[in-house]
């Protein structure tokens, strides 16, 4: 018997986080899965589109929610972290405040990471310190956005335990196989770099590392949602396929402008979404109708998956089906990188992950301490990174001064420093200057002057 918390359990995405569990629960030995949030309405409406979801799976997963955090922590085996300090307004907020002073907002990119990041680190800290007391033993997988930047925090901090997860290298492969024509079981495409910097340094199948082909290839690329907002010519000159958030360096000002003329943000255009959802949810007999609140929650859940980088490449949101004919995926997620990474724990099988993990020689150049998001095997031990090596200069730039941001914000918020907040987003290649950064982190003081108390 295995307790999975999940520190969050009232954001939209619990419903889809607990279709995946069901998928993979048994395997992963799970079998009590606890909601945690602090917003007791929402928790509450949530947690019954989860029971749905579990009574219509057969699975044999017992639910409970809770606002109480030493109650959800108590004796868990398994930590999932995914919050958002401010709520949803906090992303437009974020992301408008950058756009102000004539800089990308981008919820985890730039200046709004950064916003992102200082309010979060604070609150995952208190967790972490709770679970050492309440489940010495359990693994933390911390999805909450910027992943790698508040990993980087918790394992500065001596959380040892704390395993950063996303979902886009997954997605990112299966996408790959679709447009292949190939079994994603065929397919090994190896990643390298940090969280939402990173790139696709190898793709073998059969045997072959086919990746010069695939990047070369126009057809290819434009299949993938992940490569098709990039420039041929650039993927032609890149040695590697390039994560779609690149897009925001390589080509920084046509998201800007793009954005800017959409005259919304996507932060906004989420908010908004979510809203909208639960007072639909609670017009509605959960209980009594559903179908009825699934197929509400799915309209508004695919409006949102449909906006996904739309907005910043300019390429529209996809087409929606209408309520009644939507199905819950069977795909797994940011929740079946937990659980692979959980079933080879139990059952010592290999299982090739892409992880936010500690570096331990990985990548030459980068501390081993330096969290990083790489390639991993995993089994009964844990996570090993696959040896990536020395990387291209322009890559490895890149990565090592971004990495440098990322650490200058963890002291910022370990020390409560304006003088080194500054220095953190004059760092970042999105900001690169001192008066700019100046007036950002006083921008974001200003804003969440009640979440983050007085820093000198």
């Amino acid at each position: 018997m295995k307790k999975l918390t999940l520190i969050g359990g009232g954001g939209v995405r619990a419903v889809l986080f607990t279709k995946s569990l069901t998928l993979k629960a048994e395997e992963a030995g799970i079998t009590d899965l606890v909601l945690h949030d602090t917003d007791e309405e929402q928790l509450h409406i949530i947690g019954q589109l989860c029971k749905i979801v579990i009574a219509q799976s057969g699975v044999n997963l017992k639910l409970r929610t809770t606002t109480d955090i030493r109650y959800a922590l108590s004796g868990a085996d398994y930590i999932v972290t995914t919050i958002r300090v401010g709520k949803e307004m906090s992303r437009y907020t974020d992301e408008q405040i950058a756009l102000n002073r004539g800089v990308i907002g981008q919820e985890t990119t730039g200046p709004a990471g950064f916003s992102m990041a200082i309010r979060t680190i604070p609150v995952l800290m208190h967790y972490c310190e709770l679970a050492k007391e309440l489940a010495p033993q359990a693994w933390i997988f911390n999805f909450s956005n910027p992943s790698g930047l508040v990993t980087q925090a918790l394992r500065s901090a001596g959380y040892d335990r704390v395993i950063g997860i996303c979902d886009t290298p997954s997605h990112t492969k299966l996408r790959m196989a679709q447009a292949m024509g190939v079994d994603p079981k065929e397919l090994y495409v190896e990643f390298f770099g940090l969280n939402h910097l990173s790139w696709v340094s190898k793709v073998i199948y059969k045997g072959d590392n086919i990746l010069a082909r695939l990047k070369n290839d126009a057809s290819f690329v434009a299949q993938v949602e992940e490569f098709k907002m990039f420039d041929i010519d650039l993927m032609r000159t890149l040695p590697y396929l390039p994560n779609e958030y690149l897009y925001y360096y390589y080509h920084r000002e046509q998201a800007l402008d793009n954005i800017n003329r959409s005259g919304m943000t996507r932060g906004q255009m989420i908010a908004h979404n979510n809203k909208d959802m639960i007072a639909a949810l609670k017009e509605t007999d959960i209980a009594g109708n559903p179908n009825q609140a699934l197929q509400i929650y799915l309209y508004y859940t695919q409006k949102r998956e449909a906006s996904y980088m739309a907005i910043e490449t300019n390429s529209g949101s996809k087409q929606l089906a209408q309520e009644g004919e939507l199905e819950l995926p069977n795909s797994l997620g940011y929740a079946g990188v937990m659980l692979d990474y959980v079933a080879s724990l139990q059952t010592g099988g290999r299982s090739d992950i892409v992880l936010n993990v500690p570096n331990a020689g990985s990548i030459d150049g980068l501390e081993d301490d330096d969290v990083v998001e790489v390639s991993c095997v995993v089994d009964g031990n844990g996570a090993k990174p696959v040896k990536i090596g020395e990387v291209p200069e322009n890559m490895y730039l890149l990565m090592k001064t971004v990495k440098r941001f990322e650490r200058l914000t963890v002291e910022a918020v370990r020390h409560q420093s304006r003088e080194l907040a500054v220095e953190a987003l004059m760092v970042h290649p999105l900001v690169s200057s001192y008066s700019l950064a100046k007036v950002l982190v006083d921008d974001y003081m200003k804003a969440y002057r009640e979440l983050l108390g007085e820093w000198t």
